[in-house]
């Protein structure tokens, strides 16, 4: 959009703001006011506000308490959706449109606007505080001409990870390990609670993606290889978050896991694999496509479009799938475009960008910056032709349905929202985390029978990972690449459970390595979430290896010669080449990323509960070897009865 245009658009949104205020309804008018957007198209990326100082400077105040003189329901309350609908302005409807980034709108911009959904995080906050900041940007959207409550969206994808407090469950690909359909249920039930306490009723999962290579940066987002368990686990997890009141969102539609690798988008940010291209035969299109059709069934009420190009066209412009989706496949709640997405597919300048993706079929944006620019594309769409306003009303149509059968008209301030739990992180939902935290560990090699530990035991814990909340947790906790409180509120690492735990065993834990019987090492991963985690040689001491493992694994290897035993824990996101962390130890466990309760690890190494966990994927002992005969089979685990 030229800036001339901008002007000339910022002008007529303006005048036409009062006439919305008055109940016009569409009349060729123009009402959404670009006054508070950027100047040109936005550079930024998929969660890139997790590394920029400027996500704390909320408009939003988080410790001001919410109006106490709030609606109880919307004016909407009891209407249908083509009821509404039919109230709205052609801009208003474009203002249900889209979701800005949290930091960069305020309550006075949603007063006026009245904005479909709202994203992201500010400072570090716990549930109540939360609710304080959601509820309050409430009220300015009952307040706003349209009236219609907003949703809040937020990648809760071990639990509520951007709030303080709460429980911080295993990453997916240790849930793939486990591999208990009945506790994912319990998972998401969990999920919900935590979340309608901070009242965050939509949550951005879960990923149903199928991870083929390792290298890729999301792999510990998915299940695994293995679409049985992908979409066993997914249905379990997603009817939990269902059961507990949740709109649920199915990501990411679809192939984002099976880019190849070198085929990492280029565009701004030189990613690997990342947002790359997946080739699929028209066979492995239906498998996938399976997936969503289950959770569709099940009913999942959004889904949300891959980053990622099929077959070389981008999933964001890729009209045959998400029609598909919609036609064929039955979908009939709302399509949502992914971070600042739509910047980075075919088109000429923003405005051919945003009209291709509306006529493909994506009902809701998340230009998190430019969700301003995206109403007015909308709006002189409609009128100069390029967007029917039969699309358009589709998709409002289809936003304002998922609302109302979320009870958001009724109840926008989410007080009928029954939690089961008063404060976040109870003793009965860690101990849920917990047995999945066991549930997900897996035994690679256990010469001797080290494991389990014996009574009477001494045991020296050292490594970069054994007490390290960030590398336990991994990327989406607390913010985006890595959490920025460097002790997570609630959490227990796992020389802290090893500490809890040992005593009840026999074992004495010991600063002194020289009088140990056994050598505890911990080593892991950096955390990292998506592009960032990319890489190309995959390897445990290598670019995104803690920068501590090759000392650790040396001093582990300098006391087994001396005569100690050592069992090695492996703390990553995907299952990384081992080298002589797994040659210079006697047992060694992958334990992925296992979240807030790692006192888990220390109980099954103690013998209190047995491995159960097998490899939700192959697992490579080099680059080369990937796609081809694995060092280690899918389903792979031992017991300590075997």
């Amino acid at each position: 959009m030229t800036r001339l245009k901008k002007r000339i658009m910022t002008v007529l949104v303006a005048g036409m703001l009062v006439l919305s205020g008055c109940g016009n309804k569409d009349n060729g008018s123009t009402g959404a006011s670009t006054e508070a957007v950027t100047e040109q198209k936005t550079t930024e990326s998929a969660s890139t506000e997790a590394k920029t100082e400027a996500k704390t400077e909320t408009k939003t105040e988080a410790k001001t308490e919410a109006s106490t003189d709030k609606p109880e329901s919307s004016k909407h309350a009891g209407k249908t959706a083509d009821e509404i609908l039919a109230e709205l302005t052609l801009e208003q409807k474009a203002a249900q449109m889209v979701m800005p980034a949290i930091y960069n709108t305020s309550v006075e911009e949603m007063k006026q606007y009245g904005y479909g959904g709202v994203l992201s995080k500010t400072e570090s906050l716990d549930p109540a505080d939360w609710r304080k900041v959601i509820d309050e940007l409430q009220a300015a959207a009952l307040a706003s001409p349209a009236g219609i409550p907003f949703l809040y969206g937020q990648d809760d994808v071990h639990g509520v990870n951007y709030a303080l407090n709460t429980v911080i469950f295993p990453h997916n690909i240790g849930a793939g390990a486990a591999n208990d359909p009945e506790l994912m249920y319990q998972v998401g039930l969990i999920t919900a609670d935590e979340a309608n306490m901070s009242h965050m009723p939509w949550n951005y999962s879960p990923v149903v993606a199928q991870s083929v290579d390792p290298r890729w940066g999301r792999t510990y987002e998915s299940y695994g290889a293995d679409l049985d368990i992908i979409k066993s686990l997914s249905l379990s997890y997603s009817k939990g978050l269902l059961d507990g009141g949740m709109v649920v969102c199915a990501k990411h539609f679809f192939g984002d896991g099976n880019v190849g690798y070198g085929t990492g988008e280029k565009d701004n940010i030189e990613m690997l694999m990342d947002r790359g291209d997946a080739t699929l035969s028209e066979d492995e299109i239906k498998e996938l496509l399976s997936v969503y059709q289950q959770l569709i069934d099940n009913g999942v009420q959004t889904v949300m479009i891959s980053h990622s190009s099929l077959n070389g066209v981008k999933m964001h412009e890729n009209e045959k799938y998400i029609q598909y989706l919609k036609n064929e496949m039955g979908f009939k709640g709302f399509v949502a475009s992914d971070w600042d997405s739509v910047q980075h597919i075919t088109g000429s300048s923003y405005e051919e960008q945003v009209t291709k993706s509306i006529n493909a079929g994506i009902d809701m944006f998340m230009e998190v910056a430019t969700y301003n620019d995206v109403i007015a594309i909308i709006v002189a769409g409609v009128e100069g032709g390029t967007i029917k306003q039969e699309r358009i009303d589709d998709a409002v149509r289809r936003i304002l349905q998922v609302k109302i059968d979320a009870g958001l008209m009724d109840d926008p301030y989410m007080k009928n929202y029954k939690t089961k739990e008063s404060q976040p992180g109870s003793a009965e939902y860690r101990a849920v985390a917990e047995k999945l935290v066991e549930e997900s560990l897996v035994l690679l090699k256990n010469d001797g029978n080290v494991l389990p530990l014996k009574e009477g035991t001494k045991v020296y814990i050292t490594g970069p990972a054994a007490d390290n909340d960030v590398a336990q947790c991994g990327g989406w906790t607390i913010d985006w690449n890595e959490s920025n409180l460097e002790k997570i509120p609630g959490l227990t690492t796992i020389k802290a459970g090893f500490e809890q735990v040992a005593a009840e065993h026999g074992i004495t834990v010991t600063t002194n390595k020289d009088e140990a019987d056994v050598v505890l090492l911990v080593v892991g991963e950096q955390s990292y979430a998506e592009w960032n985690g990319d890489t190309e040689d995959l390897a445990l001491t290598g670019a995104l290896g803690l920068s501590g493992n090759q000392s650790a694994i040396q001093e582990a290897k300098e006391l087994r010669n001396a005569g100690k035993k050592v069992v090695t824990c492996v703390v990553a996101g995907r299952q990384v080449i081992l080298g002589n962390a797994y040659t210079d130890s006697d047992s060694v466990v992958m334990c992925y990323l296992p979240g807030s309760e790692g006192q888990g690890v220390a109980k099954v190494l103690c013998g209190e509960a047995d491995f159960k966990g097998k490899l939700p994927s192959p697992w490579y002992d080099s680059v080369d070897q990937i796609g081809k005969t694995p060092w280690l089979e899918k389903g792979f685990g031992l017991t300590y009865g075997n």
